[in-house]
């Protein structure tokens, strides 16, 4: 395995880091040098010297093995994550060592969990850094590089943006490496900018509007106010923000394409139209707990609240307008199945996804009618297309791994916490990075209170949702092999 290139590559990520680092320090100094001014440009410092460094003493190589991609692109986001918490260290407050590691784990996977109890007490320049990494990390760092420096191998560009893309969105991306890109790149500036614009025009100021469309189009979280999107109390503001939340959760070819056509074909998908019912009809099922329970009297209201947490858990972004954790357990355990399923392969959003999610019960359904014609041939369908035998295999192996890490997790949190609905649902919406969960870490709350260990923890099913598993586990396994 050639270190010096891997150690090459990860130098680029830092110098991609550092660029936005210092976007972040202009706007420090564009409020009149505030707090984070000092911390950002000393970040700014130590990220691109530690990232000149290895350009400077290796040598440029060929391309990259499978082997030199995994290590490259795991290794990217952990020490993506450990500079990107130096901000926040040197700005201090809570940013403890473990609070900002935790926080900077939180942004670049896009999780968007929070251990701050003062939100607002944050600089601009930090608010902005928060959300610049989500911005970074819903695109993926290495598809960043990638994007940004051309210069790279044309077999490894392949191999390392083809690590960045879910293995089951991949049949969606039907382009060349560069057009891929191309393709994956304009969507995602394309909704940052539109959103910015207008949440402007609905009456939030240019910074929460552009801290908010980076949050959003990542499907990240991090906001801008201590009671997240309730603070504006702006109907307008919600409704532009469950519009986003659900593109940004679509599959971005698919996106591309319904520009491209001017068309809306894409809800031809059965994926998408599993992932549009999927959350009308919780949305509903939600609006009737509430009304039924008292919770909230009036059903439009309900409807609004239900819809806009429903939309929010399932694209794994996180914002609230409202505090969900005192809705009934009806209502819960539906957020909860969101939080696992999540939205479409192909975008932003973590979890197992919608994609999956319906090829299994397009598997169970093959299954029960195999029972009762045991000699009749039952390929799984999905699309007018039948579903290749080793990809069904690999959904549900897949699954079956997702849910060994959630009890794995909740097992290991449970020894430093006490609380059982705090400790799973952490694990499931950090695994799902999707953020909030229940009890005291809802959506208006904050992870603050949890132990350390716990903390790390959760940091690690963070990384492991954002990579879809297989990559750390490969990435282990290489280690120990040479070791």
């Amino acid at each position: 395995m050639n270190v010096s290139t891997i150690a090459r590559n990860i130098g680029l990520i830092l110098l991609l880091n550092a660029f936005f680092m210092l976007l972040c320090l202009v706007v420090s100094i564009c409020c009149g040098f505030d707090s984070s001014f000092s911390p950002l440009l000393l970040s700014v410092i130590i990220t691109t010297v530690v990232g000149v460094f290895p350009l400077i003493f290796t040598r440029k190589s060929g391309n990259l093995s499978n082997k030199e991609v995994i290590v490259t692109g795991v290794l990217s986001w952990i020490v993506s994550c450990v500079f990107g918490m130096l901000p926040m260290i040197l700005w201090g407050g809570e940013f403890t060592l473990e609070n900002a590691f935790f926080e900077s784990v939180s942004g670049y996977t896009t999780t968007g969990a929070t251990i701050l109890s003062d939100v607002e007490a944050l600089p601009e320049g930090l608010l902005l850094w928060r959300s610049s990494m989500h911005f970074m990390g819903g695109l993926g760092v290495v598809l960043f590089m990638l994007f940004l420096l051309p210069s790279i191998g044309k077999n490894s560009r392949m191999k390392m943006s083809r690590m960045e893309i879910s293995s089951i969105s991949k049949e969606n991306f039907n382009f060349r490496t560069n057009q891929l890109l191309k393709v994956i790149v304009t969507v995602y500036t394309t909704l940052a900018a539109l959103e910015t614009i207008a949440l402007m025009i609905a009456g939030m100021d240019f910074l929460d509007a552009l801290n908010h469309s980076f949050s959003t189009v990542a499907t990240g979280g991090f906001g801008t106010r201590n009671s997240s999107i309730q603070a504006f109390d702006s109907v307008a503001i919600e409704i532009i923000l469950m519009v986003f939340m659900f593109l940004s959760g679509l599959h971005f070819g698919l996106l591309y394409g319904m520009i491209a056509s001017r068309s809306f074909r894409i809800f031809k998908n059965p994926v998408v139209r599993y992932y549009f019912f999927t959350i009308i009809v919780c949305s509903l099922l939600m609006s009737f707990s509430l009304v039924g329970s008292g919770t909230i009297e009036n059903f439009w209201t309900a409807l609004r609240h239900s819809m806009f947490q429903a939309i929010s858990f399932a694209s794994t972004t996180g914002f609230g307008s409202i505090d969900c954790t005192q809705w009934p357990i009806f209502a819960a355990v539906i957020l909860v199945f969101l939080s696992i399923q999540c939205a479409c392969s192909g975008s932003t959003a973590g979890g197992i996804k919608a994609d999956r999610m319906y090829i299994l019960f397009l598997s169970i359904k093959s299954n029960i009618k195999r029972k009762l014609h045991p000699n009749a041939v039952m390929p799984v369908h999905m699309g007018g297309k039948n579903i290749e035998p080793e990809i069904v295999s690999s959904v549900t192996q897949y699954i079956s791994l997702y849910i060994v890490v959630i009890i794995a997790g909740t097992l290991l949190v449970s020894i430093f916490e006490t609380d059982l609905v705090e400790t799973s649902t952490s694990v499931i919406t950090c695994l799902g990075n999707v953020g909030p969960g229940f009890g005291s870490i809802g959506p208006l709350d904050n992870y603050g209170h949890f132990a350390p260990m716990s903390k790390f923890i959760l940091s690690l099913v963070m990384l492991l949702g954002r990579v879809e598993i297989y990559p750390f586990l490969v990435m282990f396994y290489i280690f120990r092999k040479n070791a």
